[in-house]
């Protein structure tokens, strides 16, 4: 009897410590999920900030500088739940403007207008892999919060359920290829 007691507790604790683990896994998915959160955010608006500031600047022809200021505006002051579409609106604002590499030559020859192209380009690369950063970071959590043993016993607590953020972030190629 003593026996069965000891093995029925053993395997209690061992499922405990598992459990435990798994939770803790779980909960370092989600600080790598915000903390990627927080990256793309960063770069969303550094290149909003850049794109409205080179729309400014007086080197792009007043049509252009319209659209893209409006553009990072938009996507400056969009609420969470309009977010992916003005931040995929502005990429294609982007694309509209850079169509051409005339266009990006005209920006660099203008006074300033190198270090902005430069920056701006810088910007435009690094948000497809901030994104994909916290894609993957989402993806990894959702794969386990999807297991039973997560469900069943709430190890994911009251957290919201991880979502990917979808946009539109192929950049002008005619910016970033001379930038390579």
């Amino acid at each position: 009897m003593t026996a069965t007691l000891i093995w029925i507790l053993v395997v209690l604790v061992a499922i405990g410590v598992y459990l435990s683990w798994t939770a803790g896994r779980l909960d370092r998915l989600h600080v790598r999920m915000d903390a990627a959160r927080a990256a793309l955010d960063a770069q969303l608006l550094r290149r909003a900030s850049v794109t409205q500031e080179l729309a400014t600047s007086g080197v792009l022809d007043p049509a252009a500088s319209i659209v893209l200021y409006e553009a990072a505006h938009a996507a400056r002051q969009a609420e969470e739940e309009q977010r992916e579409v003005a931040e995929s609106e502005l990429s294609q604002a982007l694309r509209a403007v850079f169509e051409l590499p005339a266009q990006v030559e005209a920006v660099r020859e203008a006074p300033g207008g190198e270090a902005a192209a430069r920056e701006l380009a810088e910007a435009v690369r690094r948000v497809p892999m901030a994104r994909r950063f916290h894609n993957d970071a989402v993806g990894a959590a959702r794969r386990l919060r999807e297991h039973r043993k997560v469900r069943w016993f709430r190890l994911a607590g009251h957290a919201p359920f991880p979502l990917a953020f979808e946009m539109d972030d192929e950049p002008p190629a005619a910016l970033v290829e001379r930038d390579i």
